[in-house]
C-alpha cells in the first residue's frame, strides 16, 4: 500500500535509531455509540500487517463510549466565570478559559481545590512554569475536549471526556482483531499516551516519538487513526 500523510505532515519519522512510516487513515464522521471494534475491522484490518501499531485518537474512543457531558446539564457558577477570565488561552484545544470546562473542574475536584490550583498556577507562571493548574486538577480536566463548535458544530453542545479504561480498550481491540494499538491525546504541541495494548513491546517514549508531530492532524481531516510501521533496515 502507499502510505500517505496529511498536508504539512511527513510520512516518515525517525525515533532514536529506528525509522517509521505513518499512514493517516480516513474514516466517516464517527457518531456517539459506534463500535470502536467495528471501526478497526472496517478501516484498519484491510491494511494492517504484523508488527504495525495503530494510534487512535482518544476523542473517537470517547464518542464510542458516550463519554460526553452536555452543555445544557452544566450549571456554570459565578466562580467558574470568574476564574476562567484569568486562564491562559491555548491553540491546543479548549482550556479552562472556557467557563464550562472550568465548571467541570470544580464539579470534579471541589471549589477549594480548584481555587488552590488557580492560585498555584498563577504564581508558578510568574516563574515561567506552566501547566501547574492541570497537574493539580488532574487528567480528566486537562483531557476534556469539546464545548466549542469551530471545527464540528455539534461539538459546541457537549464536552468529550477522556476514555474509560484506555488500556482495557486496547487489549479488547487486540483480542478481537489482532491489531496492536495505543490511544493518544495529541495535538500539535503535545502527545500523551492514555493506554496501549499489553502486546506492544515499545515503551511510552518510543510510542510518543512515533506520533510526536501529530500525524492525525487537527480540524476536519476525519483521520482519527494512524497506522505506524517500522522500516526494516
Amino acid at each position: 500500500m502507499e502510505f500517505k500523510a496529511l498536508e504539512g505532515k511527513n510520512v516518515e519519522i525517525k525515533v532514536g535509531e529506528n525509522t517509521y512510516i505513518r499512514h493517516a487513515i480516513q474514516t466517516h464522521y464517527v457518531q456517539l455509540g459506534e463500535s470502536y471494534v467495528e471501526l478497526i475491522k472496517k478501516y484498519v484490518l484491510p491494511i494492517y500487517e504484523e508488527g504495525d501499531i495503530v494510534s487512535i485518537s482518544e476523542k473517537i474512543i470517547s464518542l464510542c463510549q458516550k463519554r460526553i457531558i452536555y452543555k445544557k446539564d452544566v450549571k456554570v457558577s459565578g466562580l467558574a466565570k470568574f476564574l476562567s477570565k484569568f486562564a491562559m488561552r491555548s491553540d491546543a484545544g479548549v482550556g479552562v478559559d472556557n467557563p464550562y470546562k472550568m465548571q467541570f473542574a470544580i464539579d470534579l475536584n471541589g471549589r477549594l481545590k480548584v481555587i488552590w490550583a488557580a492560585i498555584a498556577g498563577g504564581v508558578m507562571k510568574i516563574f515561567g512554569k506552566h501547566g501547574v493548574f492541570y497537574k493539580i486538577v488532574g487528567q480528566e480536566v486537562s483531557g476534556l475536549d469539546g464545548f466549542y463548535g469551530n471545527v464540528f458544530s455539534d461539538y459546541a453542545e457537549f464536552g468529550i471526556r477522556i476514555p474509560d479504561n484506555s488500556t482495557g480498550v486496547c487489549n479488547e481491540i487486540f483480542e478481537k482483531t489482532g491489531v496492536k494499538c495505543m490511544i493518544v491525546d495529541a495535538n500539535d504541541f503535545n502527545v500523551e499516551i492514555l493506554g496501549k495494548s499489553d502486546a506492544i513491546d515499545y515503551d511510552d517514549n518510543e510510542l510518543k516519538g512515533m506520533v510526536k508531530d501529530n500525524p492525525a492532524g487537527q480540524a476536519k481531516t476525519l483521520t482519527p487513526m494512524v497506522l505506524v510501521r517500522k522500516v526494516q533496515e
